[in-house]
């Protein structure tokens, strides 16, 4: 089964925003998948005003 779960960072421990029903110690795939637009603003500096929108 896949359900998209979005979770939280919090002190290096992922923490999901709404319930999840895994039994205790079950283990999971996880794909972690990131807001471009967050990761491209944090190298703006980097990459020049010019190539991100």
């Amino acid at each position: 089964m896949s359900k998209v779960v979005k979770m939280r960072c919090e002190k290096g421990v992922l923490k999901p925003l709404e319930p999840v029903d895994l039994d205790e110690g079950e283990k999971v795939l996880i794909t972690i998948k990131r807001d471009i637009r967050k990761v491209l603003k944090k190298y703006r500096g980097v990459l020049g005003k010019s190539s991100i929108k």
